[in-house]
């Protein structure tokens, strides 16, 4: 069957996957230069070629407007100054974590999004999605499980990504609709690329073989892949529909930790993973629900 003959919430659920299936390509890209090439200089180099990638695909789809109020500015420099810290955070965790467990972490986000509007915007969370939201925070306790002398250094890193992409996209819901996505998206990966640019200074570079080039432009093209079909995810659909096919990235996440990295969560990472999908896609549909009512 052709994706021109799919209704237009089945077209968002496909897109909305192959996103997830983009973004944990790239990461899967990343880890494997890891051990190799040195965060900064990655960070940097990918973000030249995924900055060039985006500036193109956002000529594409239209006029770049950098045209907008005062307000929108502020947030757009704090989405991307949020933007900054999550890709730090994040990969740095990802270099020294299991994949299918980072991910798992992140997975906690709807909740934190939605906890973040009730704390800081006032939005009504009734006690449905506050106990969905408390049941999520207990599965990321199980994926997490701090030891006898407390977290894991990396999983603090990762649950420190989770504030930043929450910070990321709270300023983004507050953006009015003067500012197109993709001048957001590309002022993020532009301030990521400077970032890490300045920061590479101080670290050794080294130089890159035909293999590691190979990963860092595939990682840049998945990266713009997983940019692409979330945009268009937007454009077909019902949120409530698509949102929570987000949550395929996980199973990715344990297909490719599997196959390319020999890793498999242990039992309790399993049961936390599940609690906070089950959570997630419960907030997401609930409070969907409510808005149409």
């Amino acid at each position: 069957m052709r994706l021109l003959n799919l209704s237009d919430n089945l077209k968002g659920a496909l897109l909305m996957m192959c996103s997830m299936a983009a973004f944990t390509l790239n990461d899967t890209f990343v880890k494997l230069l890891g051990p190799q090439v040195p965060l900064f200089q990655m960070l940097f180099l990918r973000g030249v070629a995924s900055t060039v990638l985006i500036f193109g695909l956002a000529r594409a789809l239209g006029p770049i407007r950098l045209w907008f109020p005062a307000r929108d500015w502020g947030l757009v420099s704090l989405r991307t100054g949020a933007e900054i810290a999550a890709a730090y955070f994040f990969i740095t965790a990802l270099y020294h974590m299991p994949i299918a467990n980072v991910t798992a972490v992140l997975q906690v986000l709807p909740l934190t999004v939605t906890l973040g509007g009730a704390l800081f915007f006032g939005e009504a969370v009734g006690w449905r999605r506050m106990s969905a939201i408390l049941a999520g925070f207990f599965g990321m306790l199980l994926i997490v499980r701090p030891g006898p002398d407390g977290f894991d250094i990396y999983a603090v890193y990762a649950l420190a990504a989770v504030g930043a992409v929450t910070v990321r996209d709270l300023s983004t819901r507050r953006m009015s609709a003067q500012v197109p996505s993709m001048t957001v998206t590309l002022a993020a990966s532009l301030g990521v690329t400077v970032f890490s640019g300045v920061a590479s200074l101080g670290v050794d570079w080294v130089a890159l073989d035909g293999r590691q080039a190979g990963l860092l432009a595939g990682a840049s093209v998945f990266i713009l892949g997983g940019y692409l079909f979330s945009v268009l995810v937007m454009r077909s659909g019902d949120i409530s529909f698509t949102a929570p096919f987000r949550y395929t990235g996980l199973l990715w996440a344990l297909v490719l930790g599997l196959v390319v990295f020999g890793d498999w969560p242990d039992t309790l990472t399993l049961i936390g993973s599940a609690v906070v999908v089950v959570a997630g896609v419960f907030t997401l549909i609930r409070g969907r629900r409510l808005a149409q009512a």
